[in-house]
């Protein structure tokens, strides 16, 4: 071969393997300018479940529809794809077809925008049809309910509706109008501006098992057909759809087959009449005594499955119940037909989404599955095929997490009291306003805390509380006086000394022997923190913190109190469910500026210890007295040690380390801004909770025999996750808090992290501790806030065992443990 003819060869050979490897690397190339859409493009959103803003992306090009893949998908795409919709920008965009496949074509993959390009042409792509996904990776977006001024939506092709995405079940039976939830009634879609029915004509159990998942039920029963008949006979009809056929593990109507009617359907049917649905209720929204009966047959045992850290009913973090021991599901292939298995099980009905990537917060403990791989059609996620997970599978960054349909129950409408809020800055905070028979009135803040925030919260549908406000000025007794924190995030309560109260002061009493002398500090002598009310602990007598933050807000038309004394345990649906004082009002101060307040969030924190290093750090120390002048000022002793012979002799302590992550979905801030915190002269720092953690020793029936607390006088990152920056330092009067995936750690070797176990005699115990007691601040979940331990003390050495986090474990695992008989030496198995 000649040198032209071998040159030749060799370019076409480079030429080849260049476009052998651009197909094989997928990387994106910018479209050529030949192949621009340009003014061709539409776009449209679709999908359901969904609302107007948000939905699968479908693109009109070569004219023909298709859809875009989620592979590198970024937030700047989405950008593009919600400015072609006519929305301002994008909130979101979702992955894994969550408003379900699209058909056809797929038209881009890979697509790599910066963010401010004109057109989705213009991004950086694989090339018009150049794909190699499947529509499981149809990518949607999420756009801000936001119109462009001045848009034109031309995208959107004005053709008859061609498909189903509002249902409802309209209730005909007098008894039941007036019922809620509804559970049986005629199946109806949204058809223009009013509602349309469906052809019963071949309509099964498949299909009414998907609507009753839809209306939040897990299951169908069995209908009078023929009362609904005669009813519909007198009544005029408009029919939409007809031939539906589902395979009962849809989780929305439109996902099933069916034919829609054309033109004039209201002769339609034949034979036929409306499709009548009847569902059962989940033991949580069921009503009567038959249904009492089978929850509490339902209840005899404890359930393998159960959802954590969601701000509302019906949604969580999956765990499951695996040898004795709570547990994640990794989100590998997780999908809606395993959500909605999950759904059902625990009484509600099919999966509205299946949440990847710790969207609930992350668990602590093992991670039992991985790879579920449910039909739909199981009756427990147990029954679904499913991988056991090994080390290096999955970490808790991947726990799989559920939002399910749950039946519309009006708590926010309906009943009483009725609930809305006034004069927030934003429609998730404002002053509680309860309508008492047709009166709209406030709440009484005596005892507003947090518990009751999140129940009002909860009822309004607006996620955690995130602060319990005063309206106004708290609620102090005689004599002092609170300032507001103003309208700031940060705000909080200080207090003021008031008439009567004695002059601050670090001591109390004559000196011994040249020594300051011990700092038994009375009731009034508060350091500068709240003191609105009797010390919580016995002795020495403990700061109550305060109980609300005051804020400010517009005060509406409603002047008059209706509501006091609300007690709530934290779990409740409505306010109606708490105590209160029913009609009979009685509050120290009625005025609006004394009314309840909430701030709502969608996220808030979640505050869990490590339980092993306390089970791996704990000791003995026996401290001289007079190394403890200042544990003593901060009521870190026990009550006993105002008669010890100070500065002489010496208290034993039970010292230990504590690690406390932040594994919620917020930021853990204290509740009050540094305005407000306390300067402890003594130790030289501020408190900014005066009780962060109790540390009690109690005996096997529970009886406590020691008790200890710590202030949180520096709360910071000490250490986080790979990839997550830290955000608090104490240093310099910084900022306190814990941040989203960081630890808080405080060493067993600093002052009053301990419990003085000096008066308690040798035997065993159960060692506790709780972080956040007071629930001053927020957080997704507070049962899993307290740890415990078995411990056996011997009069000189102290062994800690089985410590774990208090909701850890499975009911008679815990009852094992509490009724532990305790150690008969040293050796712990």
């Amino acid at each position: 071969m000649g040198s032209c003819g071998r040159r030749a060869w060799q370019e076409l050979l480079v030429l080849l393997s260049s476009l052998c490897l651009g197909v094989g690397a997928a990387q994106p190339t910018p479209p050529g300018p030949t192949h621009s859409p340009g003014s061709q493009l539409k776009f449209r959103l679709a999908g359901y479940p969904r609302k107007h803003n948000e939905g699968r992306v479908e693109v009109f090009y070569n004219e023909e529809w298709g859809t875009i893949c989620d592979d590198d998908f970024t937030l700047a795409n989405a950008h593009v794809l919600c400015r072609h919709l006519g929305f301002a920008a994008a909130a979101g965009w979702a992955h894994s077809a969550k408003y379900g496949k699209g058909v056809g074509r797929i038209w881009l993959d890979n697509v790599n925008c910066a963010g401010s390009e004109k057109s989705i042409g213009d991004c950086k792509h694989r090339g018009w049809g150049n794909s190699d996904c499947s529509h499981e990776e149809d990518a949607g977006v999420i756009c801000k309910d936001e119109r462009i001024p001045g848009f034109k939506d031309s995208n959107v092709i004005e053709t008859e509706q061609s498909h189903v995405e509002e249902v409802r079940l309209r209730p005909v039976v007098s008894g039941a109008r007036r019922q809620l939830p509804v559970t049986e009634g005629i199946v109806e879609v949204r058809y223009k501006d009013g509602w349309a029915q469906i052809c019963d004509q071949g309509w099964d159990t498949h299909n009414s098992r998907v609507v009753c998942g839809m209306m939040g039920f897990p299951a169908e029963k069995k209908v009078n057909r023929n009362f609904y008949k005669l009813f519909t006979e007198r009544q005029q009809l408009n029919y939409r759809l007809h031939s539906v056929s589902c395979t009962g593990t849809e989780v929305h109507l439109s996902l099933c087959a069916f034919q829609f009617y054309r033109g004039n359907a209201s002769a339609a049917c034949g034979a036929g009449m409306p499709a009548v649905v009847s569902c059962v209720p989940g033991p949580l929204f069921a009503s009567g005594n038959g249904h009492k009966r089978k929850q509490r047959q339902q209840q005899q045992g404890q359930a393998r499955i159960r959802l954590k850290g969601g701000a509302k009913v019906g949604e969580g973090r999956v765990e499951v119940l695996r040898s004795s021991e709570w547990g994640t599901i990794c989100d590998d292939r997780w999908n809606l037909q395993s959500a909605s298995v999950v759904c059902r099980e625990l009484g509600f009905g099919s999966a509205k989404e299946a949440l990847t990537g710790a969207r609930m917060g992350q668990g602590t403990g093992p991670i039992h599955l991985n790879e579920v791989q449910c039909l739909g059609t199981e009756k427990s996620l147990w029954s679904c095929p499913y991988r056991n997970i090994t080390r290096e599978d999955c970490k808790h960054t991947e726990d799989a997490a559920v939002r399910c349909n749950i039946p519309y129950m009006g708590y926010e409408n309906l009943g009483s009291p009725q609930i809305r809020l006034a004069g927030g800055r934003t429609a998730s905070e404002g002053r509680v306003e309860v309508k008492r028979g047709s009166k709209w009135g406030t709440v009484c803040s005596d005892g507003w805390t947090t518990k009751e925030a999140m129940v009002a919260c909860r009822q309004l549908g607006l996620g955690y509380s995130l602060h319990a406000v005063t309206v106004g000025a708290s609620g102090a007794g005689p004599g002092d006086s609170l300032e507001s924190a103003g309208a700031g995030a940060s705000g909080g309560c200080r207090a003021v000394r008031g008439k009567g109260m004695r002059p601050l002061r670090a001591w109390d009493g004559p000196g011994v022997g040249g020594q300051r002398a011990v700092p038994w500090l009375d009731a009034a002598h508060s350091l500068g923190a709240c003191q609105l009310g009797s010390p919580q602990r016995a002795w020495p007598p403990s700061l109550s913190p305060c109980p609300q933050e005051t804020w400010y807000w517009d005060a509406s038309n409603v002047t008059e109190m209706v509501l006091s004394g609300v007690k709530c345990a934290g779990h409740e649906m409505s306010l109606n469910h708490c105590q209160h004082h029913g009609t009979s009002l009685n509050c120290r101060k009625t005025g609006t500026r004394f009314a309840a307040g909430v701030i709502c969030s969608e996220t808030a924190s979640d505050l869990l210890l490590h339980a092993p290093l306390v089970q791996e750090t704990a000791y003995i120390e026996d401290r001289p007295l007079h190394m403890l002048y200042c544990a003593a000022e901060e009521n870190c002793l026990s009550s006993s040690a105002r008669l010890a012979n100070w500065p002489y002799g010496h208290r034993r302590l039970l010292r230990f380390s504590s690690q406390i992550h932040n594994n919620g979905r917020a930021d853990f801030r204290p509740k009050a801004g540094r305005h407000s915190w306390v300067w402890h002269e003594c130790h030289r720092h501020y408190h900014s909770m005066d009780i962060f953690t109790h540390y009690d020793i109690l005996t096997p029936n529970g009886t406590k025999v020691a008790e200890g607390h710590k202030a949180s006088f520096c709360l910071e990152d000490t250490e986080c996750e790979e990839d997550v920056a830290k955000r608090y330092e104490c240093a310099n009067f910084g900022e306190q808090g814990i941040t989203v995936g960081c630890w808080d750690l405080y060493r067993h070797d600093i002052d009053c992290q301990w419990i003085d176990i000096t008066d308690v005699k040798p035997g065993n115990y159960i060692l506790q501790v709780v972080i956040n007691p007071n629930f001053e601040v927020a957080e997704s979940d507070f049962t899993n806030n307290a740890m415990k331990c078995n411990c056996k003390y011997d009069g000189h050495r102290i062994w800690v065992h089985s410590c774990h986090i208090g909701d850890a474990l499975s009911e008679e695992a815990n009852k094992r443990f509490e009724q532990y008989p305790g150690q008969l030496n040293n050796q712990i198995s």
